[in-house]
């Protein structure tokens, strides 16, 4: 995969809240490619996070795309209000809504892209009918909810699997459907998360948890060249 396609979004949950205006504009000097938004409810996932304020508040201060994770439930009331803040990605979960295909188009309606986010338990059964409607898979390699979680390696087959479906989706089209990776991702294992298909990554304290955003992006990219090469 060429590296133009390979993107990293750090997630802004592993920032510091205090400063977190000048965090954004920091890793984005870095080389950050999106402005990945964990936002969580306490009812859906364990873990009460930010909202579309947050959103509103950090949109002028880049060009960056915000990439918005929905871990909330119910998710349709909340997805224009995210819209209209600035997002530029939205994912859900399919448990998290009543009618998957009608939550996407939502999504699309409010003017934004449209993202399925499958946790470690979420059959792939669920793209099955979705998939050409999708912009994005998310897989999460970790079980949401909190940050710093150890990568779950079970989640590379699943990778693989997706990976699959999605070459053959747009075998014949030349519509754009990235396949991200959110939890436990760090310089030591994004080339073989790259490896097994995956072409965008959400790290959270493997950046924001260095003291150096370019080196640690910089180092990033490195073993996301090496992994390109190897492919």
């Amino acid at each position: 995969m060429p590296m133009s396609t390979y993107r990293i979004a750090p997630s802004i949950l592993s920032a510091d809240f205090a400063r977190l205006g000048e965090e954004v504009t920091a890793v984005v000097a870095a080389g950050a490619d999106m402005i990945h938004f964990d936002v969580m409810d306490n009812h859906y996932v364990p873990n009460l996070t930010v909202g579309p304020l947050v959103c509103e508040a950090i949109r002028p201060l880049t060009q960056a795309v915000i990439d918005v994770h929905l871990m909330v439930k119910p998710v349709d009331r909340i997805i224009p209000d995210f819209a209209q803040a600035g997002a530029g990605i939205i994912s859900f979960h399919p448990e998290a809504s009543e009618h998957v295909d009608r939550t996407i188009d939502l999504i699309h309606d409010s003017g934004c892209k449209a993202g399925l986010a499958l946790s470690p338990a979420t059959p792939l059964g669920c793209l099955d009918h979705v998939l050409h409607k999708l912009d994005l898979v998310l897989v999460m390699s970790v079980n949401p909810g909190f940050a710093g979680q150890q990568f779950i390696p079970h989640a590379l087959e699943k990778i693989r699997l997706i990976r699959k479906r999605i070459d053959a989706e747009t075998r014949s089209s030349a519509r754009e459907l990235m396949l991200e990776v959110d939890g436990g991702v760090k310089v030591e294992n994004i080339g073989t998360i790259a490896r097994a298909g995956a072409d965008t990554f959400v790290a959270g304290s493997a950046i924001f948890g260095s003291r150096d955003y370019p080196g640690s992006i910089a180092a990033m990219r490195e073993a996301l060249k090496l992994a390109g090469s190897a492919r």
